[in-house]
C-alpha cells in the first residue's frame, strides 16, 4: 500500500498532544449524530493542530470580481444569482489546516476555491470547491473516521495502521490521497470542482440535479519537478496578485447534469465525463483586497447557503454547513 501523504506525518508529529486531548488517546470518538459537525472540527484540529485559523484550507488569499450569468443558467434555475450581474468575493487556498504549509508541497493539494455572491436585499450565495473531482468518502461520518485515523498512523504506529485499515475498506479515499494533480503554476491555472450535488428548479418547477466545476480561462497548467524547485513556499500567493493586477482572471462556471444512474448522495464517486455540461456564466476576478488576518477570520463561506431555485441534494452538505460556523467561532 502506498505510504500516506507527507502532511499526515507532519500533522502527527506536530499535533499528537492535541489529538490525545481531543480524541481521547487511542480510542476514536463517536462519528455520527447531532454532535458530528463539532466533532469534525475537532478531528481537523487533531490532524493539523489548532492555529486560531480555519480548520482546513487555512492558508489563502482573497480577491473580488463579478459574475455574469448565461441565458442557459436562467433557463434551468429561477435562483436570483442568475438574474443579473453579481459582485463576488473569492478566496483561493491550500489544503490542510496548517496556515504556513508551503505552496510547493504536494500535500497542499487539493487547492480550494470559495466564492460568495452578493444578491439583492443583502442576501448571499456561497460555493466551496476544490481542485479534485471528487471527495475521499461518501458521508460526513466516514470523513470523521478518516480524520481520526491520521494522528494514530504515524511512522511508529504498528502495522496495519488505522489509516491502512481505513484505506482497505475505502479504496476511493486512497485514490484521493495518492492521485492529486501536481502543484499548479497559478491558482488561476487549475480547474475546481464542487464536492456535493445540488438540485436546480426552474420557473415551471422542473428539477435538475447538478454538480459544479470551474474551468480556468488561462487553461490548466501544472509544474514539473524541475520547475517546482525554482518556486518559493509562497509562490501561489505571490503570483496571483500581480496576475490579477495585470489582467483579469476568469473561470467558466459549469453545471454537470446527472443522469438517473448518477448518485447525488455520494461525493466520493465522480460522475462520468460524458455527462452533459451547462455553462452557467463567467466569473471574472479583477481586483485585490487587503488580505489581513482580521479580514480572513471574518470571512465565512457556508457550503449550504443556497438561494431559492437551488436546493441541497447531498445530505453531507447539512453536516458541512453546521461545521463551518463552529470553525468560524473558534477563530474569532
Amino acid at each position: 500500500m502506498p505510504a500516506p501523504l507527507g502532511w499526515m506525518a507532519v500533522a502527527i508529529l506536530t499535533s499528537m498532544q492535541a489529538a490525545g486531548t481531543l480524541l481521547g488517546g487511542s480510542a476514536m470518538a463517536g462519528t455520527d449524530g447531532p454532535d458530528l459537525p463539532a466533532q469534525l472540527v475537532k478531528d481537523f484540529h487533531g490532524a493539523f493542530g489548532e492555529h486560531h485559523a480555519r480548520a482546513v484550507h487555512a492558508k489563502g488569499v482573497i480577491f473580488e470580481g463579478q459574475f455574469e450569468p448565461s441565458r442557459e443558467a436562467q433557463a434551468v434555475s429561477k435562483a436570483e444569482v442568475f438574474t443579473g450581474k453579481r459582485h463576488v468575493t473569492v478566496r483561493f487556498s491550500d489544503f490542510t489546516g496548517l496556515p504556513d504549509i508551503p505552496d510547493t508541497s504536494g500535500d497542499a493539494n487539493p487547492r480550494g476555491l470559495a466564492i460568495k455572491f452578493d444578491l439583492p436585499g443583502e442576501a448571499t450565495y456561497d460555493i466551496v470547491a476544490h481542485s479534485f473531482n471528487g471527495f475521499p468518502v461518501a458521508t460526513a461520518a466516514e470523513f470523521s473516521t478518516l480524520l481520526q485515523a491520521l494522528p494514530m498512523s504515524g511512522p511508529g504506529a504498528a502495522k496495519p495502521t488505522a489509516l491502512d485499515r481505513f484505506f482497505a475498506d475505502h479504496p476511493r479515499a486512497q485514490v484521493f490521497f495518492t492521485t492529486q494533480k501536481p502543484p499548479p503554476e497559478s491558482f488561476a491555472t487549475t480547474a475546481y470542482f464542487g464536492v456535493n450535488a445540488f438540485t436546480f428548479t426552474d420557473a415551471a418547477g422542473r428539477p435538475l440535479t447538478v454538480r459544479y466545476r470551474f474551468v480556468p480561462a488561462a487553461g490548466e497548467h501544472y509544474l514539473d519537478p524541475d520547475a517546482l524547485k525554482t518556486r518559493s513556499a509562497t509562490y501561489l500567493g505571490d503570483e496571483i496578485g500581480p496576475r490579477v493586477a495585470g489582467h483579469t482572471v476568469a473561470f467558466t462556471w459549469q453545471a454537470q447534469i446527472a443522469e438517473p444512474a448518477d448518485r447525488a448522495d455520494d461525493p466520493s464517486t465522480a460522475w462520468p465525463d460524458n455527462r452533459r455540461l451547462i455553462t452557467l456564466g463567467i466569473i471574472t476576478i479583477d481586483r485585490a483586497v487587503e488580505n489581513t488576518s482580521e479580514r480572513d477570520r471574518a470571512l465565512l463561506f457556508m457550503p449550504g447557503n443556497v438561494p431559492p431555485g437551488i436546493d441541497i441534494a447531498d445530505p453531507m452538505l447539512a453536516v458541512r454547513n453546521a461545521a463551518y460556523p463552529v470553525s468560524f467561532g473558534e477563530r474569532q
